[in-house]
């Protein structure tokens, strides 16, 4: 199998790629690459490199974000069930600021999404169980919850179409 992405820049919103990966299947299953250094890491600006991974396991009806930083750079996916991933720019000087980009990604027909620094980050699991994984990429040291940004999961001046009206929450996103 040849290890292929698919890769396209948001139309709506700037610094945003949409990566499908070639998928191999068989009587097994099936096999993706997530990541591969010399097609992910030339999107991203001034030569910074992934440091580090995370995988967040998800009951049904969960909601996480809207949160984000200055500096960091995310690669997400879905590695089990479906869920509906929202991007949001929260760049003050940009001319898509408060807008979102919406993805349904489902672990069946894989896909990533690169986030920008100063993008909000947000998902929703769709299913009875989601596991969600980020590749984080920063100069530094890493930026945690203390000194993120955190937006109202449902902060009306973004108005977000979610597929739910009353999702768990952490103290956090409420």
């Amino acid at each position: 199998m040849a290890i292929e992405f698919d890769i396209k820049k948001s139309d709506k919103i700037a610094g945003i790629y949409i990566i499908t990966p070639s998928v191999g299947e068989d009587l097994r299953g099936n096999i993706w690459t997530s990541f591969r250094a010399e097609d992910i890491e030339p999107l991203i600006t001034d030569g910074i490199k992934f440091k580090h991974n995370k995988f967040s396991k998800n009951k049904k009806n969960v909601l996480r974000g809207i949160h984000g930083d200055t500096k960091s750079w995310k690669l997400v996916t879905c590695v089990y069930g479906q869920m509906q991933q929202i991007v949001v720019d929260m760049c003050e000087d940009s001319s898509t600021y408060l807008q979102y980009e919406e993805f349904i990604i489902d672990a069946d027909k894989p896909q990533l999404i690169l986030i920008p620094p100063r993008c909000g980050n947000a998902y929703y699991n769709l299913g009875n169980n989601l596991i969600y994984h980020y590749a984080l990429a920063y100069d530094g040291n890493y930026i945690d919850a203390e000194e993120q940004f955190s937006v109202k999961w449902d902060d009306e001046r973004i108005g977000i179409k979610w597929k739910c009206k009353n999702p768990i929450l952490s103290g956090r996103d409420k």
